[in-house]
């Protein structure tokens, strides 16, 4: 007789998962029309929870500038404005939830959503938040070195004179053109590595290297539609960030709702 293999698991130990890849769908321009329409719906549904996420988001970039203002690091500030949307995918997870339990007709209010949102530090979601806090990290370390290195006669002493430095010199055009550069390349190697990998950290029980992948090959297969939606994320929290932040309040809601319905669109469901 042939004995069975002993299990050496215990009952609450969870099996190891496999994860599967998602089925990546073709995403046209239609669909991201579509999904900016549903997203604005889903703001105007719960206009006030909503614009509670962007008020939180636009507070905390006034009081991280003047922070850097306060301690009279005046060359940090530009690049920190510049560099503060690349944060926004984390600061939308209670977005995704709301338009999550919008599209299931799930009823919810402040304390379903905040919890769902404080149950992501269990999950993958923290490794995502390491990514991003991480391309931040690297954006404004790269900023100090091209400072130091091109602006390194240059004295800072007020906010009106590193405009005058950046605007109206040479050396002040070199830098912008490298950093614009720099800027771009991180910019779009985290809008790759996000765009619906923390929707999808929201939605599925997946790892976050399996998510991330999975937004690059979202990214590889509609590179038109989605560098198109890109542009779109960056005009748009560019003209949000004019007024002192305070665009934020309705913008961040509505692109965080738009990317959970851009993510249904471009990721299969689960095979169940």
């Amino acid at each position: 007789m042939t004995s069975k293999p002993v299990d050496h698991r215990s009952p609450d130990t969870p099996s190891p998962r496999n994860p599967v890849a998602p089925k990546i769908n073709t995403v046209t321009s239609g669909d991201v029309t579509a999904a900016l329409q549903a997203g604005f719906s889903d703001f105007m549904t719960r206009p006030f929870m909503s614009g509670f996420f962007g008020l939180f988001y636009a507070v905390f970039g006034i009081l991280f500038v003047w922070s850097l203002v306060w301690l009279e690091m005046i060359w940090m500030t530009i690049p920190a404005v510049v560099g503060f949307p690349l944060v926004a995918p984390f600061a939308a997870a209670g977005l995704y939830e709301m338009s999550r339990r919008l599209q299931d007709g799930t009823q919810f209010g402040w304390s379903e959503i905040l919890t769902v949102m404080a149950n992501q530090r269990k999950r993958e979601m923290g490794w995502m938040a390491f990514v991003t806090l991480f391309v931040f990290w690297v954006w404004m370390y790269q900023v100090r070195l091209w400072l130091a290195i091109i602006l390194q006669d240059a004295s800072f002493s007020d906010v009106d004179g590193f405009l005058n430095t950046l605007f109206f010199t040479s050396e002040g055009w070199t830098f912008l053109l490298i950093g614009t550069g720099v800027g771009a390349v991180l910019s779009a190697a985290l809008f790759s590595v996000t765009v619906v990998a923390m929707p999808m950290l929201l939605d599925r029980d997946t790892d976050f290297v399996t998510a991330m992948i999975t937004s690059v090959r979202v990214v590889q297969e509609n590179p038109v539609v989605m560098l198109s939606w890109a542009a779109i994320i960056s005009v748009t929290m560019v003209l949000s960030l004019l007024p002192a932040f305070l665009g934020l309040i309705i913008t961040l809601p509505v692109l965080g709702h738009t990317t959970w319905h851009l993510y249904q669109k471009a990721v299969s469901p689960e095979e169940t």
